[in-house]
């Protein structure tokens, strides 16, 4: 159990997040993690640790970061 999550509920959630940040060689760059890696913890050979979920967390902070940023360049260069 990892927090309140069982195994397989961080398993799934660390699969979604690598979906959000663009697939597994986006998931490398953002996380410092090797490919492989990231992909042994999709497939449940490696467990996901709080570890890797709170760098997950503080990786998504930054994306979501990221793209308020675009889109306020977007929206300003549209006159909106």
């Amino acid at each position: 159990m990892i927090g309140s999550f069982s195994e397989q509920a961080a398993q799934d959630h660390f699969a979604h997040c690598v979906q959000v940040f663009g697939g597994i060689p986006a998931t490398s760059r953002r996380l410092g993690i090797d490919e492989r890696a990231i992909r042994r913890f999709i497939n449940g050979e490696r467990p996901v640790s709080a570890g890797l979920l709170d760098d997950t967390v503080k990786a998504l902070g930054l994306l979501i970061t990221e793209a308020a940023a675009a889109q306020g360049q977007i929206e300003a260069g549209l006159g909106g």
